[in-house]
């Protein structure tokens, strides 16, 4: 997103402006000041922000939206207070305040910062010459907030990754996220994971997932023991340890220690009705014991109580990515999977209930069906899994309707060992190397 011009940003375009229904309101209405022709006593008791105080101007003509807008995540930040407060005490919660009111803050947004202009975090300034956009511009709203991970992998900006199937069929986020969810309408949630989910893949996919879909992969997994991210997400951005401080001038700044390209699939941390899924993507989230340390001592007192490695929906969908190559990508290939080795000491007691014993072998009897596919590496080595090895071939049915609506519909073929082994447990009992945690992926 190009930044605007100093006078862009404050240029009212009053030829445009005139055809918005906003122009018949009386500037004063909402900025205040004053109605006359001199200068100084104009600007007397201006307002700069009307919404800062949404209610009095923006909620005097839009009473549904507003007052949720005033109390949805996006204006109060409450998630970030949820997730903070759960890893810290009280005692300590005025000093992430003034960490939040220093750092933080910019990104709350208000009426204005996404139908008037641009958030205050890209500098602010007019969208369109004051004239208000009723469905906000993807590119200088939402991905202005949202853009170090969300953009980047919508747009397809990391390298290597394609952009997500929606954003190539030009969907904008409102596309997907409505004016509802968006605004708070009918929501009271303390983070953006609660309550159902919103948006669902289900919306406009419902034939599509599940028993009955016709779709075989997806006849196998049902609908609760994997997100649909876990097979039609790719690699996605990772970030280790965010730290906040400030300069000698009291300008507050940010620095990442690391962050790193990849995919990884873990247990499910936030398992519950709304998201029954045993295995979902998990993100390394940018949190580190010390992360606000300039602020105070011990401030994440709790820190084990919350995992680093968060459930995730990354915004890079496909129909075919790696996991969806052969069942052997995921079956047997510890390298795709949050196994212990790839968390560091010091967040093992955090991810605890998130990190997988041992990738989930394939059921008994199952070989036979996949001929074709070579086995996983012994030592659960990646080779194969991101390279450029075609799919296993089968035999396409008549049916033109797949997951996307193209061509080729998913094959039907019979597992050659039966019914039983194909749905049902293991024949025989699983081996004592695979955990007896993991010995329920095929509903044993």
């Amino acid at each position: 997103m190009a930044p605007l011009e100093p006078w862009q940003r404050v240029w009212i375009d009053a030829t445009t402006y005139q055809t918005d229904t906003h122009s018949q309101i009386n500037c004063t209405d909402c900025h205040g000041g004053q109605a006359v022709a001199e200068m100084e006593t104009a600007h007397t008791g201006l307002i700069a922000s009307p919404a800062a105080d949404a209610m009095a101007t923006c909620g005097q003509c839009h009473p549904n939206n507003t007052p949720a807008s005033m109390n949805s995540l996006h204006s109060t930040l409450r998630g970030y207070d949820t997730v903070l407060y759960s890893r810290s005490a009280p005692e300590h919660y005025a000093a992430l305040e003034t960490m939040q009111e220093n750092h933080c803050n910019d990104c709350h947004t208000t009426c204005g910062d996404c139908h008037v202009s641009q958030p205050n975090s890209v500098g602010g300034g007019l969208l369109r010459g004051h004239t208000f956009v009723r469905t906000p511009p993807m590119s200088q709203t939402c991905t202005a907030c949202h853009g170090s991970r969300v953009k980047n992998e919508y747009f397809g900006l990391n390298e290597g990754v394609p952009s997500d199937v929606h954003f190539r069929q030009r969907m904008a986020c409102s596309d997907c996220h409505t004016s509802d969810e968006i605004h708070g309408v009918g929501l009271d949630a303390n983070h953006r994971y609660d309550g159902a989910q919103e948006p669902d893949c289900k919306a406009c996919h419902a034939g599509q997932v599940g028993v009955g879909s016709g779709i075989e992969q997806h006849e196998i997994h049902g609908t609760e023991l994997l997100s649909c991210q876990t097979c039609h997400s790719t690699t996605y951005t990772n970030c280790v340890n965010c730290h906040v401080e400030q300069t000698e001038n009291q300008q507050p700044f940010y620095t990442i220690e690391d962050h790193s390209l990849g995919f990884l699939i873990g247990r499910n941390p936030i398992q519950n009705a709304a998201r029954p899924y045993r295995y979902v993507p998990v993100r390394h989230v940018p949190i580190d014991i010390n992360s606000f340390s300039f602020y105070g001592d011990n401030l994440l007192s709790n820190f084990d109580s919350l995992p680093t490695w968060a459930y995730a929906t990354p915004h890079n969908i496909q129909r075919i990515t790696p996991q969806t190559q052969r069942c052997t990508a995921c079956h047997g290939n510890n390298s795709v999977f949050l196994t212990a080795d790839k968390v560091t000491a010091a967040e093992q007691a955090a991810n605890a209930g998130v990190i997988v014993g041992q990738a989930p072998p394939l059921p008994q009897g199952y070989a036979d069906h996949i001929t074709g596919q070579q086995p996983a590496p012994a030592d659960g080595g990646d080779e194969g899994f991101w390279g450029e090895e075609a799919a296993p071939e089968a035999t396409p049915t008549t049916s033109s309707e797949s997951f996307w609506g193209d061509d080729t519909a998913a094959p039907t073929t019979a597992p050659a060992s039966g019914d039983d082994a194909f749905w049902g447990a293991p024949e025989t009992e699983p081996t004592e190397s695979a955990p007896a945690s993991d010995d329920a992926f095929w509903g044993s």
